[in-house]
């Protein structure tokens, strides 16, 4: 059967090819926005990886296994997505300093055969060490933190800013591939 990733995420799609050799990317039209945020980013994720989902079964319209996944990072009540600006990703990485965070990712499989649905997610706890302004000012130098969630990305030159981690290390990449692989399994999928 047709695999097909519903993400323009190179970190994603490079994942992936951890568990799949052959699968389809098409990226997903859905408007983020129509999704509101009501306090649970567990609930959140999921809903915005289930319409990836869907919105790329509208797209494709062929039998297909979808993979929908949507990651955010969380310091307390707040939600942190991606930085609008180098100021934004200044104020997000302060937040995040010297403290203890959760990534959360949603992850979505839709058999367009079948019309089964599944959703589940992954939250993993990261403790940030002590940074100085000027760590994060050569940070976001870099342009590394503009298209990440939380402002940072953990396999690229953050990484060294991350004191310990409690949880799947490919959550905090953007796609966790321990759940993903029993839940691909669960829906019939040999890997």
């Amino acid at each position: 059967m047709r695999i097909v990733l519903a993400s323009a995420s190179i970190r994603r799609q490079e994942l992936l090819r951890k568990l799949l050799h052959n699968f389809d990317i098409v990226v997903s039209d859905f408007d983020e926005s129509e999704v509101e945020f009501k306090g649970d980013c567990s609930e959140y994720v999921m809903e915005l990886a289930k319409n990836k989902a869907l919105a790329v079964s509208n797209i494709i319209n062929t039998d297909a296994i979808i993979i929908g996944s949507d990651t955010v990072v969380a310091y307390e009540d707040r939600m942190l997505g991606k930085p609008k600006n180098e100021l934004e990703a200044f104020c997000m990485l302060n937040l995040l300093n010297g403290k203890v965070h959760k990534v959360y990712s949603g992850i979505a499989i839709y058999d367009s055969t079948s019309g089964e649905l599944n959703t589940d997610y992954v939250c993993t706890k990261v403790k940030f060490s002590d940074l100085t302004e000027e760590d994060i000012k050569k940070y976001i130098a870099t342009g590394e933190p503009m298209d990440k969630a939380g402002a940072y990305g953990i396999q690229g030159y953050a990484g060294v800013f991350v004191e310990r981690i409690e949880g799947c290390y490919y959550n905090v990449v953007g796609l966790p591939l321990n759940k993903l692989k029993f839940m691909l399994r669960d829906m019939g999928v040999n890997l």
